[in-house]
């Protein structure tokens, strides 16, 4: 599973160098220079979300996004909501290239954004609740007042 940007991320609490944050937005980053590669926050995370970089990164010449940092060998890497894209007010890669329209983004405390208006007209659910972490990822089971976009 992808990271759940859990408002109470018990990655973050493990962290002993602070390199797993949460920002002013919400969600729960990396910084990759400060991270000691000890994966505290891989045992920690219950989604299972987290990966070691094990191997040195190889991007090809010339494609390098200078907005996303290399993750050098020896470092835990996870998902970002593709900070550096919803910090323009574009969409995570992973909600704008999904073949069927099946993933969303935006701000649930918004009541006039697509996902609360998603959230509140179909029943849905997020993964582990009971292990108290608060997870953003909600599941959607398609109800009677859902349409595709």
């Amino acid at each position: 599973t992808q990271c759940n940007h859990c408002d109470n991320a018990p990655c973050v609490k493990v962290c002993p160098v602070g390199a797993t944050y949460k920002d002013k937005d919400g969600l729960v980053l990396m910084d990759y220079d400060r991270c000691i590669g000890c994966r505290f926050c891989v045992v920690a995370c219950p989604y299972s979300a987290r990966r070691f970089n094990w191997s040195r990164p190889s991007a090809l010449t010339g494609k390098v996004n200078p907005l996303v940092p290399l993750r050098p060998v020896g470092v835990v890497e996870k998902c970002t909501f593709c900070v550096h894209r919803t910090r323009q007010g574009k969409l995570p890669r992973c909600v704008e290239v999904c073949p069927v329209g099946a993933r969303h983004f935006g701000d649930r405390n918004n009541p006039q954004s697509e996902v609360s208006k998603i959230l509140n007209e179909n029943p849905g659910f997020r993964l582990l609740e009971e292990v108290n972490t608060k997870p953003n990822i909600w599941y959607i089971t398609r109800g009677k007042k859902y349409t595709a976009r």
